[in-house]
This record gives C-alpha cells, sequence and structure tokens, in this order.
C-alpha cells in the first residue's frame, strides 16, 4: 500500500538530503526506497536521507544519553553510514527550523558514531566530532585515468576515510571521479576517499588552508563531504608536523568549511546549513 511522506530538502555547502520527519519511528524506509527518494531523475535527489526519529524509539539510539533526537542517515543507495558531518548542521537546521530543539544552547544529537553534540557558530552550526584516529599504514589509491597509484592516510573520525595529497590544483580540478577509486586493501566497510591539496603558503595567520575533492562510498563524488572535510585537515595537520596549526579553512566545490582541533583530542566541524523546499512524496 502506497504511503504519502512529509519531506524537506535540505544542503549544507552542496551535500544535499532529503529530511523526513518520523519522530515516533513508524517508518521503516527500505533500502529500495531510500535509492528512489535520492534519485536525482526519477525521485527528489539528494545524497542521502536523514530521518528525524527520536533516540527512545530506534534501537541504535539505546545508548544515546540526553539526546532526544537521533540522525538516521541513509547513503543515496540505501546503506546504511554512522556519520555525516553536514548532515547533522542539516538536521540540526531542521530541528530549529520546526520547533522541535532549540540551539540557543548546544544540543546533543545520536548518531551511528556516537553522541555528537552541535551549537552555533559564525558559520553557521559547529559539531564536535569527537575523537579520530590517524592509521600507521598507507592504502594505495588509484583513480580511473590518473596513472600510478598514490599511497593516502587511513583517518577514521566516526566513519572510515582515505586522503590522498595532490600536487597542484590544475591537478585536482583534473581528476576524473566518475568512477570509484580503487583502494588497496580494500577497507573491510569501504571508505570515503579525499584528495587535497595544500595551500601556498599552508598557513596563514595562524590558520592551515586546503582544497579537496571527494568520492563518498555509497554515493559517488559530492559537492562536499563534512567528516572528510574533517579528515583531509587532520591528514594534513599530520604530515605537516608538531608545528601545524590547529585551525584550518577547507574549500570543497560546494563552499568553505571551517576545522579546529581542540585541547582534549577533539575535531569540530563549522559550517552553513540550508533548508530549500518542503513538499509530500508517496513511497510504493
Amino acid at each position: 500500500m502506497a504511503t504519502t511522506v512529509p519531506f524537506t530538502k535540505g544542503h549544507g555547502t552542496g551535500n544535499d538530503f532529503v529530511i523526513v520527519a518520523d519522530p515516533d519511528g513508524e517508518l521503516d524506509l527500505s533500502a529500495d526506497q531510500v535509492a528512489a527518494l535520492s534519485d536525482r531523475r526519477f525521485g527528489i535527489g539528494g545524497d542521502g536521507i536523514l530521518r528525524v526519529v527520536r533516540s527512545a524509539v530506534i534501537a541504535e539510539g539505546a545508548g544515546a544519553v540526553d539526546a532526544e533526537w537521533f540522525m538516521d542517515y541513509r547513503n543515496a543507495d540505501g546503506s546504511i553510514a554512522e556519520m555525516c558531518g553536514n548532515g547533522i548542521r542539516v538536521f540540526a537546521k531542521y530541528l530549529e527550523e520546526t520547533g522541535l530543539a532549540s540551539f540557543d544552547a548546544p544540543q546533543r544529537i545520536g548518531t551511528r558514531a556516537g553522541v555528537k553534540t552541535v551549537s552555533r557558530s559564525d558559520r553557521g552550526f559547529e559539531v564536535d566530532l569527537g575523537d579520530f584516529r590517524i592509521e600507521d599504514d598507507d592504502v594505495l589509491v588509484r583513480t580511473r585515468g590518473g596513472g600510478a597509484p598514490r599511497p593516502g592516510s587511513a583517518v577514521d573520525v566516526g566513519n572510515p576515510h582515505i586522503v590522498v595529497a595532490l600536487p597542484s590544483e590544475q591537478e585536482l580540478e583534473a581528476l576524473d571521479l566518475a568512477a570509484q577509486p580503487q583502494l588497496h586493501p580494500d577497507p573491510p566497510l569501504g571508505a570515503n576517499v579525499e584528495f587535497v591539496v595544500p595551500a601556498d603558503p599552508l598557513v596563514t595567520d595562524g590558520v592551515g588552508s586546503i582544497s579537496m575533492r571527494v568520492f563518498e562510498r555509497g554515493v559517488g563524488e559530492t559537492l562536499s563531504c563534512g567528516t572528510g572535510v574533517a579528515a583531509s585537515a587532520l591528514a594534513v595537520r599530520d604530515w605537516a608536523g608538531a608545528a601545524a596549526p590547529d585551525r584550518w579553512v577547507v574549500r570543497v566545490p560546494g563552499g568553505e568549511l571551517g576545522v579546529r582541533v581542540t585541547a582534549d583530542g577533539h575535531v569540530h566541524l563549522s559550517g552553513p546549513a540550508t533548508l530549500v523546499f518542503s513538499g509530500e512524496v508517496t513511497l510504493a
């Protein structure tokens, strides 16, 4: 039987999502339904789905202490994802605009990567992504038409990333990301792959700067990836050594985001969030 569901379309620096409110956990979206909603030709179109559900009514929300709301994030192909840095800011914007939560004070939001604290910032919203891990061993990354594979650093910020350094903006622009990059060894759950070019100079007034493009697992190339932005800044910071700054600006095709590392070892991501339009859709 067909079901009519209200939705809102939103984006963070061009990383776009279909937002579906399901506070009481009554809507069980199948992978096929998620993929249909995300389809840019036959559906609404988006890089993924954000289901707005109370933590108390979803199994993954059992450990979300003091987090009323849980971000059930799904990739555009219907697969489940742990976390989305742009998505959680759009999620926060939706909670605020619909009166479900106020961000006069920081709010805790449940995700499959744990509870994240979101607050206002001069860029829009900032999310504390928590601690991070940079692996010692490189992963080789090969892109279509890109010649020999390049080494990439594995960075975990609640979901997995491989960050590859490129020598110039020209090579970054010429990169063919219409096909999924090949990884060796291939992580068991896959990974998002970021390609970065450090600015010259790398640091200005104590703030580092890089440019980035990304191929997201389960989606393809996107205009932005929030956790990928954080992972990229962390990788370049690690490559730069002990004198590297804790504040970074990362430019992506969809805009600009801020990253900062705090004394407690947490990485924070800040940037805008926009709600574009709302409507209703019928699910088969």
